[in-house]
């Protein structure tokens, strides 16, 4: 079929041309030849702990498609310096967040001029949260940073008496994080040095020892530790192992200081046990054994554990109590029913108030119930499109909890709320500083109609000044999996497409759960096709309600929405100008069939395990984007990886790009970005992640032919 695309690249060097090396796979009596196999390093543990063992003959590709791309992005180096400079200037480079009160202090967070990383400091507890004189810095992110190439803090967790703080950093983006213990009043690390953690840790009340994840040889957080201040790690004590590669597991703690959490699941299933603090020693209490499909999570509540379930057929979930005691099964009782179309998120307990997040036609509202009364009410807004964030409190015995609200044109805004009077105290409206005026844009709520008659809610944002006549260019972002709902929220960076005429679209695609749970099962493993179909449906509407054209529309998607990219350009390549895809999740069947990979066994309830299904291996063959290149009019292909990415392996998009290249070597061009010293978040610092931001923009601009 031929496609009206733009002309925009030209004089291209020539493309990297990898080397095929074909292995054989045979499953269920099928037999597959991938010529790219050998692009997936035998030693990769090791590597992503220290990159320079990379292969070197790997690496000479890499960097020779990173040359590639450079020459192919070579005449947008002013424009991504332009974008680049308009998004820092929307950022409120000295900013503060508004700390929050815990016993006898506020904590927060802060950015100087120029800094990347966060601070963190805390001031007494009645406090002005605005004297920076009662400030007392705790962890200086930007010198904790210095000379390293990538930096990600993992947060500062306080102890209960606020004595010492545990900190983490991955220095390598594979999400291998160390975790240091600082003296607070001091500012002193302790000598422990505790290596291949998931990331944080949970205090036990006295401050002196506290419980973390270690991530094992294959990226899998299957264990749960016991450590005491100031001895060596090596001398910590095995609380809990979870010896199923297929959950994940983390640790988490009581707002009443009464339990440590070890949570266990994977994406359908969950299990708690439950370590009392009084008794740190004892063996974790089982609350209620997994069952495949049943999923549960709690926070307490005084004398009793208040626990989300679907248990018992709630498919959108309902609320249980249960004794302090005796949490067992036998005893929930339910507090909150279960209502179809009303999906409850998340939940929080606090000494006279019960409240959840919950989803209704889309659109977020707080809940709030009176634990004495039964008396409930809500909070949300009016606006066809928002975000709110729900951040509770830090102390247990309060009234007033802290919620976040912006939609895709209001910035956002920071409330303390008390729950009791119902009154709303404004707290900070994030600031643009170089200006921001929200009645220049409209954002809007359609519908678009899916292939099999479901309705599909696509967010927008664009300049009221757009025109709607099919010639405005348009940016069309999805994700769909996990159950994950994209909010319709304040971006900065968005602002930069539609002060250039483009519309900004976030199509929220079956997989989410933004029309409830069964948005999402109609997703996932044998009905993973809608998502894909669900995408292909809302660019179909935008054209025909001349928001955008076919020769207008670049498709945006990271991780799993990369994975929708490559099935999108398979199904209708003809449909877009250009795609997008970052991380991109897209050699799915061959992941799926590698059960050493991190995240391979826990996913199987997501995809399907097409190592013991016939049936699962076809459907996961049937869709998968690098299985099903074939000789079609690509659009231009942005690939992003990084080398060190524990979730999605730089050899999958570096698989990809080499098989379109082979395969469709008329169409595109395919350019291949790889951050040799980044993982699955890119770069870590807030402006490193805007220039990320600005070169995939670039691309976009340059494709839509609007440079």
């Amino acid at each position: 079929m031929a496609v009206d695309r733009k002309p925009v690249f030209h004089d291209l060097p020539a493309a990297p041309v990898a080397q095929k090396k074909p292995v054989s796979d045979t499953r269920h009596g099928l037999t597959r030849s991938d010529d790219y196999a050998w692009m997936r390093a035998e030693n990769w543990q090791a590597m992503f702990k220290d990159p320079t063992l990379l292969d070197p003959e790997l690496r000479r590709h890499l960097e020779a498609e990173n040359a590639y791309m450079d020459a192919a992005m070579a005449d947008t180096k002013a424009l991504q310096k332009t974008l680049f400079a308009e998004m820092k200037g929307r950022i409120k480079e000295d900013d503060s967040s508004v700390p929050m009160k815990d016993g006898p202090f506020a904590y927060g967070t802060s950015f100087v001029t120029g800094g990347e990383q966060p601070r963190y400091f805390r001031i007494p507890h009645d406090a002005d949260p605005k004297d920076e004189a009662s400030r007392r810095l705790l962890l200086d992110g930007d010198k904790e940073a210095e000379g390293k190439d990538y930096f990600r803090l993992a947060g500062l967790d306080h102890s209960t008496d606020h004595s010492h703080g545990i900190w983490g950093y991955d220095d390598k983006g594979s999400e291998y994080f160390t975790l240091r213990i600082r003296d607070l009043s001091t500012g002193e690390d302790l000598a422990d040095v505790i290596e291949n953690t998931g990331g944080g840790g949970v205090w036990a009340p006295d401050g002196k020892s506290f419980f973390y994840t270690l991530q094992d040889e294959n990226h899998r957080p299957s264990k749960v530790f016991h450590h005491i201040v100031g001895e060596p790690q090596s001398a910590d004590r095995l609380v809990f192992e979870e010896t199923d590669p297929g959950f994940f597991m983390g640790v988490g703690g009581s707002l009443l200081d009464d339990f440590i959490y070890i949570d266990i699941h994977d994406h359908e299933t969950s299990e708690y046990r439950l370590l009392s603090t009084k008794d740190l020693m004892a063996e974790p209490m089982l609350v209620a054994e997994r069952e495949e499909g049943i999923e549960y999570s709690m926070t307490e509540g005084g004398d009793v554990f208040y626990i989300l379930t679907n248990d018992g057929e709630a498919k959108d979930f309902k609320i249980m109590e249960a004794p302090v005691n005796a949490p067992g099964k036998d005893n929930w009782k339910e507090v909150v029913a279960h209502e179809p179309g009303r999906l409850i998120l998340s939940h929080m307990a606090y000494a006279r108030h019960l409240i959840w997040l919950e989803r209704r036609d889309g659109l977020p509202r707080i809940v709030i119930r009176d634990r004495r009364s039964g008396e409930e009410h809500s909070i949300a807004f009016a606006e066809e499109a928002y975000s709110l964030g729900l951040q509770g409190a830090a102390e247990y015995e309060t009234d007033v909890i802290r919620f976040s609200y912006s939609s895709m044109t209001t910035p956002s805004q920071l409330y303390d709320y008390d729950m009791t009077t119902r009154e709303r105290t404004l707290l900070k409206t994030q600031e643009v500083p170089s200006g921001h005026n929200p009645d220049d844009y409209v954002t809007r709520r359609v519908m678009a109609p899916s292939h099999d008659g479901e309705l599909v809610p696509v967010s927008l944002l664009y300049r009221k000044d757009t025109p709607l006549d099919g010639s405005a260019p348009c940016l069309l972002y999805g994700y769909g999996a996990y159950g994950i709902s994209i909010p319709a929220s304040f971006s900065t960076t968005n602002l930069s497409l539609a002060d250039r005429g483009f519309v900004y679209a976030i199509a929220h695609v079956r997989g989410g759960k933004d029309k409830g749970f069964s948005w999402y099962e109609d997703g996932k493993m044998e009905k993973k096709e809608n998502t894909f179909k669900d995408f292909i449906a809302a660019a179909d509407h935008l054209v025909e309600q001349k928001f955008t054209s076919y020769a207008n529309i670049i498709a945006e998607g990271g991780s799993a929405g990369g994975m929708l990219m490559g099935a999108i350009a398979n199904m209708a390549p003809e449909k877009f100008a250009g795609i997008i895809a970052a991380v991109p999740f897209v050699d799915v069947l061959n992941t799926m069939l590698d059960d050493t990979l991190p995240l391979t066994p826990p996913e199987w309830p997501e995809w399907g395990n097409p190592l013991e299904s016939e049936e699962e291996y076809g459907w996961i063959a049937a869709y998968s984007p690098y299985d099903n290149v074939g000789e079609k009019p690509y659009p231009p292909i942005l690939a992003i990886s990084g080398l060190t990415d524990p979730r999605v392996t730089y050899w999958e998009p570096t698989k990809w790009v080499a098989k379109l290249r082979e395969t469709a070597p008329d169409a595109g061009p395919y350019l291949l970005k790889t951050n040799m010293a980044a993982g699955h978040g890119g770069k870590s610092g807030r402006f490193q992640r805007l220039e990320e931001v600005a070169f995939e923009y670039a691309f976009a601009i340059k494709v839509a032919g609007k440079m």
